[in-house]
């Protein structure tokens, strides 16, 4: 990581925790209050819900390797495709509410666990709360590349919460 964005990382989580209190994450802009955990489309108040969180080797080859990618797959995405081929994972809800220390936890682990990277799947509607997460976990020696595995929906201001951060886009 750049070291310019490394000495940011604490004044990032903070605009990115702002960002949350009159919610713009993607073009619906809502801007509901999440830090009030209010929700509004997305059905995600102040903390995000993690349907799963392991290493991926059904993933494309390049990101996969031979340990897996780090994968994090988030419930509730913004976009509703009736066609969605991860239905189940991202509108259902399933998975518990997870704070920004349990999200760095989760990554560090796939860390320990060998994965390649870590690959955020349907993040659109929680880039502020994945800001707040990674400045703990880098903090804490997370070094793996970061995927932002998205389903193209998002805001550009949520881009640019990610920019310096984010090592592979793939829409």
């Amino acid at each position: 990581m750049d070291p310019a964005v490394r000495r940011t990382l604490g004044d990032r989580a903070t605009a990115a925790r702002q960002e949350l209190a009159c919610c713009r994450a993607c073009p619906r802009n809502c801007k509901v209050n999440r830090l009030a955990n209010e929700t509004k489309v997305c059905n995600t108040g102040r903390h995000p819900r993690v349907s799963s969180a392991f290493p991926h080797l059904g993933e494309e080859e390049c990101l996969r390797g031979w340990r897996g990618s780090g994968t994090i797959f988030f419930s509730m995405c913004n976009l509703r495709c009736v066609f969605c081929q991860n239905w189940d994972i991202s509108q259902k809800g399933s998975g518990p509410e997870v704070n920004a220390e349990g999200m760095a936890g989760l990554m560090l682990s796939l860390q320990e666990r060998g994965c390649h990277n870590i690959n955020f799947v349907t993040p659109e509607h929680v880039a502020s709360q994945i800001v707040e997460a990674l400045a703990i976990a880098i903090e804490n020696g997370l070094k793996l590349p970061v995927v932002y595995n998205t389903s193209a929906y998002d805001a550009l201001s949520s881009l640019k919460l990610m920019d310096g951060l984010v090592d592979i886009y793939m829409p």
